[in-house]
């Protein structure tokens, strides 16, 4: 049976992109041996960058957009993966060169797929997104570097954002004092309910760089990159880390060598596109087990497909709180 879905569908014109909602069917996906009937998908900063064009995110034309999604397996001829199967898809270039979650259907490599956590329902876990998903692999990365919740604070950078509300939710479970960085004063209840137990305005971090500055916290999660990474690297105690995982500022990093050298900070890169099979089973077993999912609902909105464009150019405006699923 040849399936229709309605999709979002972005082309190419001579003037930049075009957004199209359409119907679609079976025969319009890409190649793959796993076919997803997609439940949930949600708005990440990339989601922004792809659907307004802000970036040159989409490399295949026309591409349903969408970098990850979650779903019920409806067919399938990969060893592991059978129909009826809850399976998570984030990153592996979909919704980039190939077709993403903004779609009723979605048929990609079973390897690409991780299984959905018994205790979490495919809402909760499109609640968490790429996002959350990032985060847990930064959190992850600072524990494998040693950092412990006694050495001292932990500064989270976008804090009202995706990685940032996640990041802040489990790090306080795991009872570290969480700093929150953000540019909106109004969240710092949001942020503290999540965790938080100290506000800082990201204007602290956007001045010119010092190769060394106070010394003030033990690790930090940033989603920021550019001048606040530069910043936020010179504050680090004596041997913390700092995992990067975003670029909302920008790509550049006008930072010293001074922080490595003399204070043995580390700076961890965190991709969670082509991350291993093993590292997302881990990162998703311990969202399931370290993430509140009371606090995930009070973080959480839902919207429709219809409501993703703008949404879009909401979330690169920095107008969005916490996580958006989108209800397909």
């Amino acid at each position: 049976m040849d399936r229709q879905f309605r999709a979002i569908l972005i082309g190419k014109t001579e003037k930049g992109q075009k957004l199209d909602f359409v119907t679609l069917s079976e025969t319009d996906l890409m190649p793959g041996d796993v076919t997803v009937a997609v439940e949930h998908s949600t708005v990440n900063y990339k989601d922004g960058l792809a659907v307004t064009g802000r970036a040159p995110i989409i490399r295949h034309y026309p591409l349903i957009p969408g970098i990850d999604f979650a779903g019920s397996v409806v067919e399938s001829s990969h060893r592991l993966i059978k129909a009826g199967d809850r399976v998570i898809l984030n990153g592996w270039g979909v919704g980039e060169g190939h077709h993403g979650g903004y779609a009723g259907l979605a048929r990609v490599k079973g390897d690409w797929l991780v299984a959905v956590p018994d205790t979490m329902t495919t809402a909760q876990t499109m609640a968490i997104g790429t996002a959350g998903y990032t985060a847990m692999l930064c959190i992850i990365a600072l524990e494998r570097q040693g950092v412990r919740p006694e050495d001292g604070e932990i500064l989270v950078t976008g804090a009202a954002g995706g990685v940032g509300s996640i990041a802040i939710a489990v790090l306080s479970k795991l009872g570290f004092k969480v700093a929150a960085s953000t540019g909106r004063p109004e969240e710092e209840p949001f942020l503290k309910s999540l965790g938080a137990t100290t506000i800082i305005d990201r204007n602290e971090f956007s001045g010119p760089v010092k190769a060394l500055g106070k010394m003030r916290f033990a690790g930090a999660v940033d989603a920021v990159g550019s001048t606040t990474l530069a910043n936020v690297l010179s504050q680090i105690l004596p041997e913390g880390t700092v995992a990067a995982c975003g670029l909302a500022q920008g790509m550049d990093l006008p930072a010293s060598v001074a922080p490595f050298i003399l204070r043995g900070v580390k700076l961890i890169g965190i991709n969670s596109v082509t991350a291993s099979l093993t590292r997302r089973v881990e990162a998703w077993s311990r969202l399931a087990h370290d993430l509140d999912l009371a606090k995930l609902k009070e973080l959480t909105s839902h919207a429709r497909l219809d409501d993703v464009p703008a949404l879009a150019g909401e979330i690169i405006a920095g107008k969005i709180r916490g996580r958006v699923v989108i209800d397909l």
